[in-house]
């Protein structure tokens, strides 16, 4: 049984697009251990969307933060540019590699959004998605 108590995770992640899979199985182990793996492969697939985006379309240092609070699981990932996240409103073709992550992060979770970060000099923004747990 899963338990209910709010809990807390953040890795920080090098500019390097291997970190993507670093965070994808740092996300399936904690699931795995708070008795959610039931949400692994959608919150898995979140993070690394979410994750790819700040070291691919950034510069500087980038986190991953995954916690459970009020029957939510919330998956973010900051990154140093105070830039809004890139969401094409229109579908990318087929042939296209790239430019499909906030459509799937759209489809796939419960809500999303983002927010501009300053603290104590840091600048930043935090780009989120929830899941809910019920």
């Amino acid at each position: 049984m899963p338990e209910t108590e709010p809990w807390n995770y953040t890795l920080h992640i090098p500019q390097d697009t291997r970190a993507v899979t670093v965070c994808r199985r740092t996300v399936r182990l904690i699931l795995t251990l708070h008795g959610l793996i039931r949400l692994a492969d959608v919150a898995e697939l979140l993070a690394a969307e979410l994750v790819s985006n700040a070291v691919r379309h950034t510069k500087g240092p980038a986190a991953m933060r995954l916690n459970r609070r009020d029957g939510v699981l919330r998956i973010g990932a900051w990154d140093a540019s105070p830039l809004p996240p890139s969401y094409v409103s229109e579908v990318v073709p087929d042939t296209e590699e790239a430019g499909r992550g906030l459509f799937l992060v759209r489809a796939c979770a419960d809500d999303w959004g983002w927010h501009p970060l300053r603290r104590g000099g840091d600048i930043g923004k935090y780009v989120w998605c929830d899941l809910a747990l019920a």
